[in-house]
């Protein structure tokens, strides 16, 4: 097959038989024993040994036993009597794995009728680092942060159901993304499965409803369905039922939803790949919401394939394999040449395997590379998606990986992690240009100090005096009505430097308008050279300092109040300069950065450093009330006590949560903490200082094996609720859930 093999070792093979099956059918029967006994071999030397100790095989593998309490993780259906059995939805793991974020109003409705881009994920084979539900050790796991450049993004794998974890429709959602499963049958388990499912249009229309009620229960937003089976002719009637039945039902159950054909069997039954939109594959496109063409395509065929589909020409989905396999402009760094060819074309792209960039060691570094790869895609095919477009909006920069995490400037835990749910929205900071006058790199960082999650970003350099920078972090479409707007935005300032915010709006009555909101504890007159680059300058004022010995960083949030009423705001950007304060020394560190004994230079630069750790906008009818404590009720669930030694034991358990009344909607996500509280001989109690254990994107966390030392008598976990303005409940407000310690 070309779209799902496991690697270019398979898609040799697979190019080989797709190419040679035509003219050589009389050499059938000889060759496709050998050749898959030799996928067998392949395909096990990609997946762990059955026979290896467990810790080596992947989670869901034997002897996984879904139904029992374990570390939360995601897995796919593997087999047909699982998918028809519902035994999902029995599974401990579904209630985690169901997706928080829904997609925003703008985005869930059809697609808009222009050129799209769809992202097809196929890392490693899939359910790597982002199995683990409530997140990860490994801060250099596999993301995407570039959301802005597509429409719909595939979680691929070579399983039966492939379900996305939902670390990937939470991130996907928050931009405005859809996110689709795969539906795939290949080789002779395939063959097999397609024996059955298709037997009938009774079991066709059950299989395609099984997944319907999947993606509806767990939120994502349809199906890449990639059948690579020859079929028998007498099987394509109920085929055809089956893509017609999983898109009327899908768009019955997800209003918006999306089923997409991959180009493979054709009308015929046979396994040939069209590389194109064509009368052999173009019924099953008639049946469902798109295709995506194989990526062997010439030059010619994306018209070809436009013509064919007619008024539905940015339903075709052009293939590109980031690989370089056989495609058009060779994929890798040349992927744009690809981009260039369809959006000429008007015609829709496919993206498939971008992981290409972390699996092959892009150099320097994969941040780099990454910025520099998806840089290409957006100097050819252009920005699709806008925010802020709705209030509240919050954002601190949070790629979903770091090695300490913050929160409201206090650093909770110093320890990797990755979680892909985490991620804020995206700036768009690796489009940045330095003007001439300045020498400023601004980044991602996840070494200093953040404000909330694990990272910030940070402008760093020198800055010739008079001068300053503008960095775009938004493109936005929010409209503004008659309440005035709350800007509120945390920065580190390191010597003389300054940050703040400039705002774009524009009004078809009006006009353009751009306002600079700066620190009001900054010098007033050190910002002169920006009354004739603003039309409106305000002064921010400091709403709380949080100092922490931990980050050696003093985190200033300041707030402003805006009112544009019958605006759009455009645009966000982060600007910088420096105060003049001529024959004053400064001395000020920040981590890796330290301005000892600096002067102004008398070259006429000055060193520049300081950090931007979240943005919020929101009405003041926005501000999260959090609901009191005694409004919840709180539950522990499946209690397991282990003894570790004399002094310690262990305890795993889920702890679970809801409101009495009302719902969670206007929760971001939980902070769960534990204090573990112990009686001295006077029987006074002793309350520790409360601990992080982690993030919950839904009413339920799994505590795996907490320690519990000698003399501990009861566990209080506190479910400290985060608002989607980036607001958290106080944690002795929070409600909690109170454990007695086993045997005390």
């Amino acid at each position: 097959m070309l779209l799902g093999r496991v690697r270019s070792r398979r898609g040799v093979l697979t190019t080989l038989w797709g190419l040679l099956l035509p003219p050589l059918r009389f050499l059938r029967r000889l060759l496709l024993p050998p050749l898959r006994l030799l996928h067998r071999v392949v395909a096990m030397a990609d997946k762990p040994d059955p026979g290896a100790p467990q810790e080596e095989r992947r989670p869901w593998e034997p002897p996984f036993d879904p139904s029992k309490p374990s570390t939360p993780i995601s897995y796919p259906i593997t087999t047909l009597d699982a998918l028809e059995s519902r035994s999902y939805f029995d599974s401990f793991h579904f209630p985690f794995n169901k997706a928080s974020v829904p997609l925003p109003s703008s985005a869930a409705g059809v697609l808009p009728a222009r050129r799209r881009l769809l992202v097809c994920h196929d890392f490693k084979g899939g359910y790597q680092d982002d199995i683990w539900v409530q997140g990860g050790a490994n801060p250099d796991a596999y993301a995407i942060w570039h959301w802005y450049l597509m429409d719909v993004f595939v979680y691929f794998s070579h399983y039966l159901v492939t379900l996305p974890p939902p670390c990937w429709i939470n991130a996907a959602h928050t931009h405005g993304v859809k996110v689709l499963g795969t539906f795939i049958t290949e080789w002779d388990e395939g063959t097999a499965i397609c024996n059955t499912l298709l037997s009938s249009k009774t079991s066709a229309q059950m299989y395609a409803e099984r997944l319907t009620e999947l993606a509806t229960a767990l939120g994502f937003d349809g199906w890449l369905v990639n059948m690579e089976v020859n079929l028998d002719l007498q099987q394509i009637d109920n085929l055809k039922e089956f893509i017609h039945h999983l898109s009327l039902t899908m768009h019955s159950s997800v209003p918006g939803s999306l089923v997409i054909w991959y180009d493979a069997v054709t009308v015929d039954g046979k396994l040939d790949w069209q590389n194109q939109l064509n009368e052999k594959n173009k019924p099953f496109f008639d049946l469902c919401d798109g295709i995506f063409v194989n990526y062997t395509w010439n030059e010619k065929y994306p018209e070809v394939s436009a013509t064919v589909a007619g008024n539905r020409r940015f339903d075709v989905y052009m293939g590109i394999d980031v690989f370089g396999r056989n495609t058009y402009g060779g994929g890798q760094w040349n992927t744009n040449i690809a981009l260039d060819l369809l959006k000429n074309d008007d015609v829709s792209a496919a993206i498939f395997a971008p992981g290409w960039v972390y699996e092959t060691d892009q150099q320097p570094d994969f941040q780099t590379a990454q910025n520099r790869w998806w840089g290409l895609v957006d100097q050819s095919w252009g920005r699709l998606q806008s925010y802020p477009k709705l209030l509240p909006f919050y954002s601190n920069f949070d790629q979903g990986h770091g090695y300490h995490y913050s929160i409201e400037g206090l650093q909770v835990a110093d320890d990797p992690w990755n979680n892909i749910s985490c991620q804020g929205f995206q700036p768009l900071i690796h489009n940045f240009t330095n003007p001439s006058q300045t020498n400023v790199q601004a980044f991602i960082n996840f070494k200093d100090a953040s404000y909330s999650g694990g990272g910030n970003i940070t402008a760093k350099g020198s800055l010739e005096d008079d001068t300053s920078f503008s960095i775009m972090l938004f493109f936005g479409e929010l409209p503004l009505e008659d309440l005035p707007v709350h800007i509120l935005y945390s920065v580190i300032l390191v010597g003389n430097s300054i940050l703040g915010l400039s705002l774009d709006f524009s009004s078809e009555i009006n006009g353009r308008r751009s306002i600079l909101i700066i620190n009001d504890v900054q010098s007033r007159s050190t910002v002169n050279h920006w009354r004739n680059k603003y039309d409106e300058i305000i002064y921010s004022q400091v709403k709380k300092t949080t100092m922490e010995v931990l980050a050696d960083a003093a985190w200033i949030v300041c707030e402003a109040s805006v009112k544009m009423s019958g605006y759009i705001l455009t645009g966000i950007h982060v600007v910088g300069s420096n105060m003049r304060r001529p024959g004053m020394t400064e001395s000020a560190t920040m981590h890796s950065t330290k301005l000892e004994n600096e002067t102004v230079s008398t070259d006429g630069f000055s060193p520049y450093c300081a950090s931007l750790g979240h943005i919020t906008i929101r009405t003041s009818e926005q501000s999260m009330a959090f609901p009191p404590a005694d409004s919840w009720i709180t539950e522990g669930q499946h209690i397991s006590w282990t003894s570790l030694s004399q002094e310690t034991k262990a305890v795993s358990l889920k702890i679970a949560w809801i409101l009495k009344s009302g719902n969670t909607t206007s929760f971001m996500n939980y902070n769960i903490y534990v204090e573990k509280i112990a009686k001295d001989a006077t029987s006074d109690r002793i309350y520790k200082v409360p601990s992080y254990l982690g993030i919950a994107k839904v009413e339920t966390f799994y505590v795996s094996d907490l320690d519990v030392p000698s003399g501990v008598t009861s566990l209080r976990f506190i479910i400290q609720g985060c608002g989607l303005d980036g607001a958290c409940q106080e944690l002795h407000e929070s409600p909690a859930f109170v454990l007695a310690v086993e045997g005390q």
